[in-house]
């Protein structure tokens, strides 16, 4: 009995895995097209051939065309939220977010070329620009979650502001970044900023 279970536990992983695997498809393939054709013109259609699976089972995984475009990694969230849970105890909350952070940016720097086509399809359809607002509006509401959560349930405005504070500085990091990529890395820009928010912000010398 006991292996019968461990090898349902691995299927249901493999499962898992696949699920994720073929979203990330979907998404990754709805991101080229869009950069390649715009967003406007490239079709469910299109996309689902494109990540070689049925448009039946395109919908299976987003509501509707425009979500495919929004989110690349779907799974960021609940990864954050467990690097805030399982953090050790002795790490201060903006220690902690700090480093799930900064995961995640690693995360995605293995796919830079895909996040680079990823921000100009979204900047080319102000439509999209706003959903993907409202996408990191809800992310930041579950950091904010987790925090919490981590905190005992209790904390009163902390959590939230944290939260929007975090998702400012990843911004900031990135609009600086952007400008000055030849000057720094973007962790190395990162972690100068949470420097700084851990410092109190203390203004700088004259």
């Amino acid at each position: 009995m006991q292996l019968m279970t461990e090898k349902s536990a691995a299927g249901g992983g493999l499962r898992e895995r696949k699920k994720r695997a073929t979203r990330a498809a979907l998404a990754e393939a709805a991101v080229r097209l869009a950069a390649e054709h715009g967003a406007e013109k490239v079709t469910v259609e299109a996309i689902s051939a494109a990540a070689g699976v049925s448009v039946r089972t395109f919908f299976n995984y987003f509501d509707t065309r425009d979500d495919a475009f929004v989110v690349i990694d779907a799974d960021a969230s609940a990864r954050m939220r467990r690097a805030v849970l399982e953090a050790p105890a002795g790490h201060s909350p903006l220690e902690v977010v700090r480093d799930a952070m900064a995961a995640e940016i690693a995360e995605a720097e293995q796919q830079h070329e895909l996040w680079r086509l990823h921000a100009e399809v979204l900047h080319a359809s102000p439509h999209l620009l706003a959903r993907r607002v409202g996408a990191h509006m809800a992310a930041e509401a579950e950091l904010a979650a987790a925090i919490a959560e981590r905190l005992g349930g209790t904390g009163g405005l902390y959590p939230r502001l944290l939260a929007a504070v975090a998702a400012t500085a990843v911004r900031t990091t990135m609009d600086h970044w952007s400008a000055h990529q030849e000057e720094a890395a973007f962790l190395d820009v990162f972690h100068e900023v949470f420097s700084l928010l851990a410092a109190g912000l203390p203004a700088p010398p004259a």
